[in-house]
């Protein structure tokens, strides 16, 4: 399982997980620790960084690790304790039913977990934005680490980016494939101390805006062009206000010019912006180019990247 500086919880998550799974694998995210002698001595195969790579390298080796061992499925759930292997069964059975991936929900019937409040608050705003790159799934836990992926999906997903953002670009990945998707009730735990060492704002905000930039690379348009078109209509809409206020009253607003010009400059940017960043992404795929984001049973955790972003879960 991907770990970063985890001695105090890896030995309890390994042997929890590998109660489920043929192998447990550890991404050493870099640790200082005594992070992989644990894992080692407890039987987990361990693959190491040697410097910190975040979420989203983390989970680039898990995904390599598990297509050169012929996965059929691979299980990711946190190595610092947060999520309970026990809830791995459930995910499996859920998999097994004919989906091809699985995860692990906060806000179905059946979770628990006292999720404070400035975490709802995020993961909603995160979910939104999500969706807005390109995650047309129907699921009410964008943000889960906890995720159960068949072999369909394991080849399917390559992930680009080394933040923590990557779990949303799995989703928009999985949505692109068409991978049929399911959800199950999950425990998760927030009374454990030192599973992030990262300020949860700063954490949030990072990730907010790797996921806008997914979005300006798949749905320009949506973020450049609508903003621009919004901005050129306001700047028309005031400069008609000034100039027929001059001719009615003889008084030049020149504030309001100046906003409004402003305004208008600014929207023509961004529409430009938008519609070239657009065609640029046609021409791309149409000439088969990549826009990002675009039986053994692996274990593996999300405790990898904290050193530089810590957990959203």
């Amino acid at each position: 399982m991907p770990a970063y500086n985890e001695e105090a919880y890896i030995a309890k998550t390994v042997i929890g997980a590998g109660q489920y799974a043929s192998a447990v694998l550890v991404v050493d995210d870099g640790s200082t620790d005594d992070t992989v002698p644990i894992a080692e001595a407890l039987g987990a195969r361990v693959v190491r960084h040697e410097t910190n790579k975040g979420y989203g390298g983390a989970l680039q080796s898990i995904f390599a690790a598990a297509c050169d061992l012929g996965a059929e499925e691979l299980v990711i759930i946190d190595s610092d304790g947060q999520h309970n292997p026990r809830d791995i069964p459930r995910l499996l059975a859920e998999l097994r039913k004919g989906n091809d991936v699985v995860i692990g929900s906060r806000f179905v019937e059946g979770s628990a977990g006292k999720i404070p409040a400035y975490r709802k608050v995020g993961m909603k705003v995160l979910d939104t934005v999500t969706t807005m790159a390109g995650n047309n799934l129907a699921i009410t836990d964008s943000q889960s680490g906890f995720r159960a992926y068949g072999r369909k999906a394991i080849e399917a997903i390559r992930i680009s980016g080394e933040g923590m953002s990557a779990g949303s670009e799995i989703l928009i990945q999985i949505s692109d494939h068409r991978l049929k998707v399911a959800e199950v009730p999950i425990k998760v735990r927030y009374d454990i101390e030192g599973t992030s060492s990262a300020n949860p704002i700063s954490h949030g905000v990072g990730v907010l805006m790797n996921i806008v930039r997914l979005i300006s690379l798949r749905r320009p348009l949506l973020l450049f062009g609508i903003p621009g078109a919004l901005f050129v209509f306001i700047g028309i809409i005031a400069e008609i206000y000034t100039f027929s206020e001059y001719y009615r009253t003889a008084q030049f607003h020149y504030i309001v010019f100046t906003g409004g010009f402003s305004m208008l400059i600014l929207g023509l940017l961004l529409a430009t912006m938008g519609v070239a960043l657009y065609s640029l992404v046609q021409l791309m795929q149409g000439g088969g180019g990549a826009v990002i984001a675009p039986a053994v049973g692996t274990a593996v955790g999300k405790g990898a990247g904290k050193a530089e972003q810590g957990s959203s879960h």
